[in-house]
Formats: structure tokens, sequence, C-alpha cells
């Protein structure tokens, strides 16, 4: 007896979706809860599950179709039909997904430009990142692999056969972090063995398979880092789902509204003595690092709640203020830019912090994350210091009025007041930057807002919000 799988309800405002990539073909042996395709929306890109053990049989909705909510996307049974069914939609994993030809349907939270890690430790310090989309091709003996969606270059119609290709077999489906940590750590992926879902090679199997070779004494001097020459060069792919969507949403955003952006130094010296004196007893103690962001979030949820103006939004000729504070932490995938919301964050602690922070990057990278998970946001935090930054000028993205974009953290030679007197100290120092609706936000409002944030930052009094 078989049974039809439909495509489940994926948020009360996503009515479609299209397959990118089946983890299964006919024939293939399917466990309840294991997934069995990827399904991509306008909000979020999802693993499917199966509700029910078996065979699949036949697959009913090709890759790159778009589908309504309940179209039968799969038959499983025992095995009985599976070789009448030979649909287009099994196409092996290495082949790249196109894109849905629709236009995307409108969203309610958008991604924005920047990324999440941990400011002052941009590789190290960032939540674990299960991989999730395709990787960019291994060396050009290997059949080319599909890159992160909407930028996957063409494969080549038939890929010779070269010794790479057992190593295939165990690396599979591997993302362009995990191929570059290997590279960097000169682990050779053909002798991998992945601990993920179908095989799949995670970035703690590469560095389990480099502790060995992490032991040998570092060399006095290294040569300069050579950068790997991306496959995408002199290539033209089409824009993935959710690359329309972030630019549709960026242009609507910035001919509507009046952007600008003011910035503030901040000196988090006091912020970083407290992670020094706290950060073991704070991992041991919830499971999670403390790095500088939760201080900045926190800082941002209270200010918020003094200065209501930065979270609220315009509704027509009326100006909305929100009764709590929900905040998108901006979550850099390779599939793109998602905001992941933490809900009544001002009434969060560091602890409240780093775990939702953490478990929202997680599951975002690991398409986790229902789409109703992303709406909501009333300001956003982006750490566009997590890969080296300066600072920059974030986009506010509507209905939002507002985004906090906090710089790398760096020490550096600065003037201090000491017993009436000036002198230089080496100084932990950071670049806070507030981009803000000029329609309702004055500058003498965003500067209020910075200032509290720099102040409560600067005090360095954060043990009674600490939370373990």
């Amino acid at each position: 007896m078989s049974e039809s799988v439909n495509l489940p309800a994926l948020g009360e405002s996503v009515t479609e979706g299209t397959v990118t990539r089946w983890l299964k073909k006919v024939g293939d042996r399917v466990e309840v809860d294991e997934p069995l395709l990827e399904v991509s929306t306008d909000k979020v890109d999802t693993e499917i599950p199966s509700p029910v053990s078996g065979v699949v049989e036949a697959i009913l909705v090709a890759e790159d179709e778009t589908v309504v909510v309940g179209t039968p996307l799969v038959t499983i049974g025992d095995g009985s039909g599976a070789a009448a069914a030979a649909p287009a939609a099994e196409a092996p994993a290495a082949e790249p997904a196109g894109e849905a030809p629709e236009a995307p349907a409108p969203v309610t939270e958008t991604p924005v430009w920047s990324v999440d890690a941990p400011a002052e430790e941009p590789a190290a310090a960032a939540p674990a990142a299960p991989e999730t989309p395709p990787a960019p091709p291994a060396p050009p003996a290997a059949a080319p692999e599909p890159a992160a969606p909407a930028a996957a270059p063409a494969a080549p119609a038939a890929a010779p056969a070269a010794p790479a290709a057992a190593g295939d077999s165990h690396a599979g489906y591997v993302t362009p972090l995990v191929r570059k940590l290997a590279h960097d750590t000169g682990v050779d992926l053909a002798t991998v063995s992945g601990t993920g879902v179908g095989g799949r090679i995670r970035k703690q199997d590469v560095l389990s398979a480099s502790a060995p070779a992490q032991t040998a004494a570092a060399p006095t001097s290294s040569p300069a880092k050579q950068l790997e020459v991306s496959p995408l060069r002199g290539t033209s792919v089409p824009m993935s789902r959710l690359r329309k969507v972030i630019a549709e949403r960026a242009v609507i955003s910035m001919q509507t509204s009046a952007q600008l952006t003011s910035v503030v130094e901040v000196d988090v010296t006091l912020v970083a003595a407290f992670r020094d004196r706290y950060k073991a007893d704070f991992k041991a103690k919830t499971g999670v690092n403390l790095s500088f962001l939760p201080f900045f979030a926190l800082a941002a949820a209270e200010a918020l709640t003094a200065y209501p103006i930065i979270n609220a939004t315009i509704e027509g000729d009326n100006i909305v203020y929100p009764p709590q504070e929900n905040i998108s932490i901006a979550v850099d995938t390779e599939r793109g830019l998602l905001t992941p919301v933490i809900r009544n964050a001002s009434a969060l602690n560091l602890a409240g912090f780093a775990k939702e922070i953490a478990d929202l990057a997680d599951r975002t990278r690991n398409n986790k994350l229902t789409p109703d998970e992303l709406a909501g946001g009333t300001f956003t935090l982006t750490n566009t210091g997590s890969r080296g930054a300066l600072f920059d000028t974030p986009i506010v993205f509507l209905p939002q009025s507002a985004i906090l974009g906090t710089g790398i953290v760096s020490k550096k030679a600065v003037v201090v007041s000491d017993n009436g007197g000036d002198a230089i100290a080496i100084r932990s120092m950071v670049y806070l930057a507030l981009s803000y609706d000029h329609r309702i936000v004055d500058g003498a409002d965003a500067a209020r807002f910075l200032v509290a944030v720099k102040d409560r930052l600067e005090s360095g009094d954060f043990e009674s919000a600490l939370g373990i």
C-alpha cells in the first residue's frame, strides 16, 4: 500500500514552495523523520522529513518546480511500485538546482547585508555552522559540485571519471566552508567519513581529521595565505529565490525610506575583561560561548525601551510603537542572509541572549527555522565585524526603522583620562553604526540611542545581567 507525502504548511503566510533538491531517489529506503527533499520558499529553505517509513516509489514533483501547499510530492510504499517511476526529479545530487521562474511572494522579514559571528574572533567564535547548501567544485579532475544557491555554475555535460570521485563518495555534500577548512588544514576530503545526514562531511569531521596535524610545532613564519580561485569566474547563473527577494526588498526599502547612518566609537575594554573572567564558567554552565554579541544585544535592547522611536514603525500617517522589543539577528548562510527574531529581547540577560543567538544561528544554517521565526522583528542587530569590517552602513529593511551594525573589536592606542590628566593606553575599541529611517527618526534620536548603548557597554557593569 502506497502513501503520498504532500507539501506541508511552512508558515502562516507561506502558500507555495519550490523543490530545490531531492535527497532520496526512487527505490531508496526512507525512515520516519528522515529528510526527503529540500524546499525553498520566499522566506526560508528547509528540509521536508518523511512522515512514514518505506520505499520511495514515485517522485511526483521535479526539482525547480513550484507547487502550492498540499500538493503530493512523493509516494512511499513497500517498494512494489518503485520500478515504474523514473521522473526527471531524480537528477543526481551533484547537478545544480535552478530557480523557479515565478515572482516571489512578499515576505514579512528579509535578510540584511551582514553577518552574525562574534566580532573579535571572526572564524573561531561563530556558532557552529552545519553545512546546508551545495558546495563549489572540487579540483578540476572531479565533476563539479553545486555552489550555494544563486551562485551555482553550470556543470559539464559529462564529467570525466577521476580518482577524486572516490573521495566524493565520502565527501558528497560538502559546503564551501568545509572545503575551505579542509584546504587550510591540509585534510584530504577523500579520506574523511562524514557524520552528517546522508554521510555529509561536517566542519567537526574536518577538525577531527586535522587534529593530529595540529600537534606539530608551528613554524616561526608562514607564507602569505593563498586565496582560492572561485569557479564562478566567467559564468552566468540565475538568482536564487532568496536572492531575488533580498534584491527587491532592498530596492523598495531604499526608494521608500530616507536612510542615513550615525556612528560612535566605544571602549569595550571592561567588557573584554569581564568576558575573560567569566567565559570558561559561562561555557560550562550554558554550553555556549560568551562572545561580544550578547553584550551588544543586551545594551541595544535596554536602550530601545528608553528610546522607542528607534523601535517604531510607520503605518500610513501614524507612528506605531510596539509593546516589546523583537530583535532580528542577521545570520550569514551559504543560501543568503537571514534574520531570525529574538522575541521580547528586553526581558533577557546575557545567558538568555547567548543561548538564543547560538540556537537561531545553528537552526538557520541547518535549515531548521520556520518562516514565522523570521517574522515580527522590530529592530535588527548585524555583526558586520565578524569578517573583519571596521564598520559599515547597513540597510534598514521595511517595515523596521533602524538597524545597528557592530564592527570588529580591535586593540588600539587611544587617549584616556587618568587622574585629571591625559594618557595613551591600549584599549579594546569597536565602532557601532546605526542606520535609521529619517522620516521618523531624527539625528538627535539616533545619537541619544547610540550614546545610551555606548555608556552601557563602557560601564562594564554586567554582573547582575550574567544569568548563570
